[in-house]
């Protein structure tokens, strides 16, 4: 029979499930319960089995809409689907909270350095994860991205590191298996322009806070440790993690020989000032550290808490410590060195990162010319007089 409104409506349960099949669409039929319930279903073979697969109830749908329902379905069997499959896949797919944690685990964890590590965690537990992580992570769209990237305009760095962090996840769950190549959800959306940050420090601020940092030495306001890793912050442009984590053994002659940096393995070389400084402090017996945290064996672990107290005396309230590395760079760049041996100095690993300096370099140029217009002016003078 061809199923219609009227024989679907007139069909009474029984004590067991039984079917009523469509005429006019093989493998599509109704499915009567002892309950009352009818529901629209197919069945077709697919891998050598038999396969059942619910449409729809009765009443939600109409013989018509389900008989349309089940052609698109059936066309999709022929083409090599398998719906019941895809169902049973799709209620096993993880939930993007459980992805970001596989992330984490699998990926992060085994590649990524102490800070990276840090840093995408941060971003999956204040960002990512209460935004989009009860959501199916095959469901996720451009639009459920954007619409976070958005969310975060106001603080355009912070959304652009959220942004790459699920460009990463989601290219990793292609690689599992968990969404169809090429639908990562993050293609095309637009990151926001940064504004680099460069802040220098000019020959007064450098006095003012080197008599500081002196000055809070001896009245035991720091410790000795904390502010020799200040001044050697200033005098070789290590970023932070590098002097924290700084062991006796790594120095070596007029060099730090470290083991990992951001770029990998690295060699910094040191003047003699700085190995002056380092002279001074005093080793203490089983911590291989430079500068001694509290904890014994350890190092030094909050470095923020007394830079704000230096740098508020020293009238620097907006400079960071990361600005420490600029203001070295900057010395580097304005003083003559190239940028490639500006690069080297501070461990870059790819040239466009130092060029943001290449305007310092105008300075020493431009007393060059100087020089040049002031000799020839000379000699204008003589030949004169």
């Amino acid at each position: 029979m061809r199923l219609s409104k009227r024989i679907v409506d007139a069909a009474k349960p029984k004590e067991k499930v039984y079917e009523l099949w469509d005429q006019e669409v093989k493998g599509f039929a109704l499915r009567v319960y002892p309950s009352g319930v009818k529901s629209y279903m197919i069945q077709y073979r697919a891998a050598g089995r038999t396969r059942k697969f619910t449409l729809g109830k009765h009443g939600i749908l109409t013989p018509d809409e389900a008989r349309k329902l089940a052609r698109e379905h059936l066309v999709y069997v022929t083409k090599g689907g398998n719906p019941t499959e895809d169902k049973r896949t799709y209620s096993q797919a993880p939930r993007l909270s459980v992805l970001c944690k596989r992330f984490m685990d699998e990926h992060v964890k085994l590649n990524c350095k102490p800070s990276t590590i840090k840093e995408y965690q941060r971003c999956i537990d204040i960002f990512i994860d209460p935004a989009l992580g009860t959501f199916k992570a095959q469901d996720i769209t451009r639009v459920d991205v954007a619409n976070l990237h958005h969310a975060n305009r106001s603080r355009p760095y912070q959304a652009n590191r959220v942004l790459g962090v699920l460009s990463k996840l989601f290219n990793l769950a292609e690689e599992w298996g968990l969404r169809p190549d090429g639908s990562n959800p993050t293609r095309h959306v637009k990151k926001y322009p940064e504004k680099k940050r460069e802040r220098y420090l000019d020959p007064k601020e450098i006095k003012k806070l080197w008599q500081v940092m002196e000055q809070r030495q001896t009245e035991k306001l720091e410790t000795s440790y904390m502010i020799a890793a200040f001044k050697t912050l200033l005098l070789t442009g290590c970023r932070l993690g590098e002097i924290q984590t700084l062991k006796w053994d790594y120095i070596q002659g007029n060099a730090f020989k470290l083991p990992d940096s951001k770029t990998g393995a690295k060699k910094v070389y040191v003047g003699q000032h700085v190995l002056v400084i380092l002279s001074g402090i005093d080793r203490v017996k089983d911590n291989p550290y430079v500068f001694v945290g509290t904890k014994e064996g350890g190092y030094i672990t909050d470095y923020q808490k007394p830079w704000r107290r230096i740098r508020i005396d020293a009238g620097i309230d907006d400079v960071r410590i990361h600005d420490l590395r600029h203001t070295f760079a900057s010395y580097a760049v304005s003083g003559g060195e190239t940028l490639h041996m500006t690069g080297n100095l501070l461990g870059h690993s790819q040239a466009q990162t130092t060029s943001r300096y290449a305007h310092l370099a105008d300075a020493p140029m431009h007393e060059a010319a100087d020089r040049v217009v002031n000799s020839l002016i000379d000699t204008l003078k003589k030949e004169n007089s």
